[in-house]
């Protein structure tokens, strides 16, 4: 464990924690290159994780679960992702749900509780799916072609969402449609193994390859009518600060790529040197500049959750600065990256090498919620008011 990890270890409890993850995230780290070439989701990692009771992190202790913060949650997310950032983005929306569902207390306690169980019980694994191919990402607003009709009683859904991570593992996905004919959308609970329930092995993206993010294809799929778990509600909506797992996974992978070219600068000594390239202050500057932009967006990820946490009275003003963190985090981790690769030289592009793989997984961050240009739109817009 490097003084990066400890900087923001505050106690015992988060100590105990990160020990255990530290060790899983060395061995995810080991097959990280394999699941990437095949684009083969990391069956293996999550069944450690299970093993471990990562999937009840989230979860309230009163339901069986560990009852742990946002802040251990991003903690301990950002350090899996330093080992294999799929495996973290995959866990990150399943945490990133129960940790909202159970701060909110949106739904009906018997449903959130059965659910919950099922996670401690069973190891269930659940994400939300939401994005479609006709409106892109659901944080632009688009209505969802994906349509649930009331039949007899029950619900019947129709429709396909894209970018759904963990396709292949999944236990139940939460998934938005419009109901029926009132212009609204909500959010229905669906078992995977439900009639009508397939996934078609779409996911070919050169970054997170490992996530698996297929099509999940529903035709004709029957629930009852208790499935309706979520309806839209208004703009009062708290701010979903359990979205900082995207900015601790891509700090992640800066993280792991800073440490391959460090250690690339203390070692490599080319015969046109009396020592290491770590001596030349060029490659120093490179390094500098690297621990900089680290320095910065940790600590705006840190004290924003640290702050959600410590000032639950201010959570509903967060959302301008809980942006503005993913903004400035990703492209920092981005930047990072190539800082390193640029310490590294040519070698970094060699497929033997993890930081060509950082590299293409680093800029997906740019293009998970929410986008830089909404985020510039939104602080611009709050400074004219």
């Amino acid at each position: 464990m490097s003084y990066l990890n400890e900087m923001y270890i505050k106690n015992e409890e988060q100590q105990e924690w990160f020990t255990k993850i530290d060790t899983l995230a060395y061995q995810f780290a080991k097959r990280a290159d394999k699941h990437d070439q095949e684009s083969s989701f990391p069956f293996e990692n999550i069944e450690e994780l299970k093993q471990a009771g990562y999937l009840s992190l989230t979860i309230p202790k009163e339901f069986g679960g560990e009852g742990l913060s946002l802040y251990e949650f991003v903690l301990l997310q950002e350090r899996i992702a330093e080992g294999d950032a799929a495996t973290a983005l995959c866990l990150g929306w399943h945490l990133g749900c129960f940790l909202e569902l159970a701060e909110e207390r949106s739904w009906n306690e018997a449903i959130f509780r059965s659910l919950c169980e099922k996670v401690v019980q069973q190891q269930a694994l659940v994400n939300r799916a939401a994005t479609e191919p006709a409106t892109g990402s659901p944080t632009r607003g688009g209505m969802p072609q994906t349509r649930a009709v009331k039949e007899n009683g029950n619900w019947v859904i129709n429709g396909t969402k894209t970018f759904t991570s963990m396709a292949p593992a999944l236990d139940y996905a939460i998934v938005s449609a419009q109901i029926g004919d009132t212009g609204k959308k909500g959010n229905y609970l669906i078992d995977m193994k439900q009639n009508g329930v397939s996934i078609e092995e779409t996911w070919d993206m050169i970054a997170m390859r490992g996530t698996r993010s297929d099509d999940l294809i529903m035709k004709d799929v029957k629930v009852s009518e208790n499935a309706l778990v979520e309806e839209e509600r208004g703009s009062r909506d708290v701010p979903k600060a359990w979205l900082l797992h995207i900015p601790a996974c891509y700090l992640g992978v800066a993280l792991a790529a800073r440490n391959e070219a460090v250690n690339f600068a203390k070692t490599y000594k080319p015969n046109s040197l009396p020592g290491p390239i770590g001596e030349v202050p060029e490659v120093q500057r490179k390094i500098g500049e690297m621990e900089l932009e680290l320095f910065k967006a940790r600590e705006l990820l840190y004290g924003a959750a640290a702050k959600w946490v410590n000032e639950p009275q201010s959570r509903m003003e967060m959302g301008p600065s809980l942006l503005a963190v993913k903004h400035v985090a990703t492209n920092s981790a981005a930047k990072v990256v190539d800082l390193a690769m640029r310490i590294v030289g040519a070698r970094s592009l060699a497929m033997s090498s993890p930081l060509q793989r950082y590299y293409r997984d680093v800029r997906a961050g740019l293009h998970n919620p929410p986008m830089d240009d909404m985020v510039i739109s939104m602080l611009a817009k709050r400074a004219l008011l």
